[in-house]
């Protein structure tokens, strides 16, 4: 059967994911994912599209929200670990997400000058608030913090191995998968929509319309579309080369633009997630592209 073998959360938009054994699968998507988000001093969203150095930035948050961790990927550059208390009662500003007017709670000028240091660049950080109500798009509606749109990223391991032999085949290196930043690794998923026979199917997560993963339920929203985020590579902080978009696009064009590569959910109900649950897949449909 398919089951989770990684789960990760990325409390900072745009920063480096953290994995996790278990955890709970809010509305909002995976415990505290999102939750945060550096923004310019105008307030407008910080992504690795423009600042790649944003994967140096290595956050964890406490089970309860209420303390926040920054550290560097490159301590060795004077870059020490800042320990944050996370604050909901400071006054909210008005931040820019995509175009979308938002509000952030800001996290005081210490999280600044350290993001500051470290981006190159002036920054601020800034919480959802506790009231944010976000409705996000696709075929089932749902919310999230500050991810791009909806709360849950599925990818399969089969279709990165997919990837990596077309890559191969253009004598291009193979991408890790944190270059994708999902939310849910599974391992393989049926080759047939009614789950008659099983095999590892590459992007067969694009088909799947309502899934059972542990206690919680997801309903898919709509494809991934990839952008200039998969050019970054997570452990340097930098920008690369045109891979893996230019092999993508040879055989993941969407028709609506752009080219895709995983599959978004929202949550239909919450629940916990543990590594080890089984995808049971509840209905199938056909894929968009």
């Amino acid at each position: 059967m398919a089951t989770v073998v990684d789960l990760i959360t990325y409390p900072v938009k745009g920063c480096a994911g953290t994995s996790v054994d278990s955890t709970h699968l809010t509305p909002a998507g995976l415990a505290h994912d999102r939750s945060f988000m550096v923004v310019s001093v105008d307030g407008v969203y910080r992504t690795q599209r423009r600042d790649p150095r944003l994967a140096l930035v290595r956050p964890t948050v406490s089970a309860d929200g209420s303390r926040l961790t920054l550290a560097s990927a490159q301590p060795e550059s004077g870059h020490g670990a800042l320990h944050l208390d996370v604050t909901t009662s400071a006054p909210r500003r008005d931040v820019d997400l995509f175009g979308a007017t938002y509000r952030g709670i800001d996290q005081g000028d210490e999280a600044a000058a350290w993001l500051t240091d470290l981006l190159g660049t002036p920054s601020r950080l800034v919480r959802v608030p506790p009231e944010h109500d976000r409705k996000t798009d696709g075929l089932t509606p749902g919310t999230s913090g500050y991810a791009d749109s909806s709360a849950v990223h599925v990818l399969s391991r089969a279709s990165l191995a997919h990837l990596h032999t077309r890559m191969a085949e253009r004598g291009a290196p193979p991408p890790a998968m944190d270059r994708f930043r999902p939310n849910i690794v599974i391992d393989s998923l049926p080759e047939g929509c009614q789950g008659e026979d099983w095999g590892a199917e590459p992007h067969a997560e694009d088909r799947i319309r309502r899934a059972t993963i542990g206690a919680a339920e997801l309903g898919y929203t709509k494809l991934a579309v990839r952008c200039a985020v998969t050019l970054v590579d997570q452990k340097a902080g930098a920008r690369g080369g045109p891979e893996p978009l230019r092999t993508l696009a040879g055989y993941r064009r969407f028709s609506a633009g752009g080219v895709v590569f995983g599959a978004k959910f929202a949550v239909v109900r919450p629940g916990k997630l543990s590594v080890g649950d089984e995808v049971a897949v509840e209905a199938w449909g056909d894929a968009e592209t």
